[in-house]
């Protein structure tokens, strides 16, 4: 990751909460307005005996992060001629496929067709990274990140149409003013679902000129809003991805409490405003925990990444651990009420760095029972998913 996220941000992140609405629209702008962007996997999900309708299933997953390694790796795996993300994912495209909406987290943005292409510090990943994404299955992804505008305007218009050419939805950055007023949303089930998405900050790279709502930063009140503004207009679920958090730090910060709690605690009558947090952004996994009953990921880790380096300069292999989160949402028995989580389940994930490609780890060590590294790896990942006492709550590791 860039230095610059290096700096102490507790700062920087308590302004933004206390500095409330518009922080991403244009000043005097409408509140976000809802957009049936639908499209979502065909299958029915679980059954759904109430009357409200047909529940389905979610999975998310953590940071794809196109370091100079993995750039090469999909450059080997094409060929020599483009690059090819498709086997890099192959692991986890029967979990990714088999669920009813599946959303990933686009940290970096895409250089020009045919490049140049970087990784760290500051990031211009393929274009063909989307390819990749859409044939494993996702849906769409969030994309507010603190390296959404580490090539500007136009890194960030790039990976956008990058996304339309593949299908793929977006949440949290925009080319537009219009866009930036839409919510996405996807149909799961018989559920209108809408994804909203917001970074802690941009590595201090500033707004592009005459775009204040280019990338959606993390204010408590925006983010209330805009999801009040997407439940009146129609959605039945609202998911929120927030890119915050202390890297390499298992514990969830303070910033990341006192948000997760007001974010919960939010409601609308007897509804919840939100019904689910995912976050990103720490690169190594951290605790799911249900607060004012609503499930909060403070972190799902890498899914895709380079040999990770940690602040104190030595190897770190967390940095290529993770989780997928899976939550399987029934309907309400009585219209207006909330729809329900019904399951909570985490997959432990890893990126082998010595072979190129992201590993289901359950699936791995019932094939091979002997992988000394993956059983470190799935050890490791489970205790900083349960650290907060989620396995009181239901929370299980899934397969």
């Amino acid at each position: 990751m860039s230095k610059r996220t290096r700096r102490a941000a507790a700062a920087l992140t308590a302004a933004l909460l206390a500095a409330g609405a518009g922080a991403c629209s244009a000043p005097g702008s409408a509140p976000a307005r809802l957009t049936d962007r639908t499209g979502a996997h065909p299958s029915a999900g679980p059954a759904g005996g109430s009357p409200a309708g047909r529940g389905f299933t979610l999975v998310a997953s953590g940071d794809v992060l196109p370091h100079d390694s993995v750039i090469r790796r999909a450059q080997a795996d094409a060929g020599g001629e483009g690059y090819d993300f498709k086997p890099m994912f192959a692991a986890v495209k029967p979990l990714v496929t088999a669920a009813d909406l599946a959303l990933c987290h686009s940290e970096t943005v895409y250089g020009p067709e045919g490049g140049p292409f970087t990784g760290y510090p500051e990031f211009k990943s393929p274009p063909e990274v989307a390819e990749g994404l859409k044939a494993t299955g996702y849906d769409g992804c969030s994309t507010a990140s603190n390296h959404a505008l580490d090539d500007g305007a136009e890194g960030l218009k790039r990976t956008l149409d990058a996304f339309d050419k593949q299908g793929l939805k977006h949440a949290g950055t925009a080319r537009t003013a219009a866009e930036a007023a839409a919510v996405t949303m996807y149909t799961a089930g018989t559920a209108k679902v809408a994804h909203l998405a917001y970074t802690y900050d941009t590595n201090g790279f500033p707004m592009p000129d005459g775009q204040p709502w280019a990338v959606n930063l993390m204010r408590q009140q925006k983010i209330v809003a805009d999801a009040r503004a997407a439940r009146t207009a129609g959605a039945d679920v609202v998911l929120v991805s927030v890119h915050w958090g202390t890297e390499w730090q298992t514990e969830p910060d303070e910033t990341q409490l006192s948000l997760g709690k007001a974010l919960t605690a939010s409601r609308t009558g007897s509804r919840p405003d939100i019904d689910l947090v995912l976050g990103t952004h720490a690169h190594i996994p951290q605790a799911y925990e249900k607060v004012n009953g609503t499930w909060i990921v403070y972190g799902m880790g890498d899914q895709v990444s380079g040999r990770m380096v940690n602040y104190a300069d030595q190897p770190d292999p967390r940095g290529n651990y993770g989780s997928i989160g899976r939550f399987t949402f029934a309907p309400p028995a009585e219209e207006g009420e909330r729809w329900q989580v019904t399951k909570a389940e985490f997959i432990p994930q890893m990126m082998d760095t010595d072979s190129g490609r992201v590993v289901d780890l359950p699936a791995a060590l019932a094939a091979d029972p002997g992988r000394e590294e993956y059983q470190e790896a799935q050890d490791a990942i489970r205790q900083a998913v349960l650290s907060r006492g989620a396995a009181k709550d239901g929370l299980t590791m899934g397969r």
